[in-house]
């Protein structure tokens, strides 16, 4: 199975630069031709005396793992993935070959001398990638191996590069779990939806009912008291073959309040105009969950639920694999 590989461009700074130019790069000494460095200790011996005023053993240990994985570990037809900044979309992309090449003098905007060639494919919406994923490219590393596989490959379309039996295992269980949402009343599973955004770290509030204008939950996040966040949700069960469109999102949209977000969670999956919707400039973000994405956060955050639900629902935790 293909390698997949994050490499970040400055928080997405010199992302587009990477797509247009097709390739990578990293900015690490800078000065120094990497052509003929041979393994991770030289490549140790030129950071040291490179950075002399460095002197954590972890520090340089991260920073030259970085410089190594990208020099020797990554092989042609790796994945590669790399995200510009204030945007919704992962690109994806194929290493072409393990052709090392140093820019002396870059002369294209991006600082970075070292690069490696990737035939780009394809952008795909962050929300479109299932929770563990979303969650790894926050690393604040440069350069990192993406765990979670088989998840990207489904999402990517290569089904061919998913082992069958961890395909049936992934899909078996999460279906079971929706599977079992789906026998809650709409009040239940708006409680569901409460009780997850609160171990997310919400102040939530379960405000559905009749008439309610589509929002079931109204939250805010304090972080420390350094930023807050606002939001009103939508939590609605579908069964698991239909599909969100761009008209249910955007009712959604009609009743986000000045200065809030919102979300949209459910059982089901989204169209894809749904999503473009949702995060389209110009109006208030619209966080989207599906339902595999749904079980992702459920896994995570089980043991916070409300002890009846848990038991209605009947699952135990060890039962979810990813």
């Amino acid at each position: 199975m293909p390698v997949i590989y994050c490499v970040r461009a400055k928080f997405g700074k010199y992302a587009e630069h990477f797509i247009d130019g097709g390739y990578i790069a990293i900015g690490w000494l800078k000065k120094i031709d990497l052509s003929n460095v041979k393994n991770k200790e030289e490549v140790r011996q030129l950071y040291t005396k490179y950075y002399p005023e460095d002197t954590s053993p972890n520090v340089i240990g991260q920073q030259v793992g970085q410089i190594s994985r990208f020099l020797f570990d990554m092989k042609p037809n790796d994945f590669i993935i790399t995200f510009p900044e204030d945007t919704e979309y992962i690109h994806y992309g194929l290493l072409k070959d393990n052709f090392y090449k140093f820019e002396e003098n870059p002369s294209d905007g991006c600082p970075y001398p070292h690069r490696k060639s990737v035939k780009w494919i394809k952008e795909i919406q962050r929300s479109e990638f299932s929770i563990p994923i979303q969650y790894s490219i926050r690393s604040s590393l440069t350069v990192f191996e993406l765990k979670h596989k088989t998840s990207f490959f489904e999402i990517i379309g290569r089904d061919d590069l998913v082992p069958k039996k961890a395909v049936e295992l992934i899909e078996n269980n999460t279906k079971l779990v929706l599977d079992r949402i789906l026998e809650l009343d709409y009040t239940e599973f708006e409680i569901l939806i409460t009780d997850l955004l609160s171990a997310l770290g919400f102040e939530a509030e379960h405000v559905g009912k009749v008439g309610d204008d589509g929002v079931d939950i109204k939250g805010e996040l304090n972080l420390s008291n350094m930023a807050k966040v606002k939001l009103v949700a939508q939590a609605k069960r579908y069964r698991l073959e239909n599909k969100i469109s761009d008209k249910v999102v955007k009712d959604l949209r009609k009743n986000i309040p000045v200065n809030a977000q919102g979300a949209f969670i459910t059982t089901c999956d989204f169209q894809q105009n749904a999503l473009s919707v949702a995060t389209e400039p110009g109006f208030p973000r619209i966080g989207t969950i599906n339902g595999d994405q749904l079980v992702d956060l459920l896994t995570e955050k089980w043991d916070y639920i409300n002890e009846d639900i848990r038991e209605k629902l009947g699952l135990k935790k060890g039962l979810i694999f990813k």
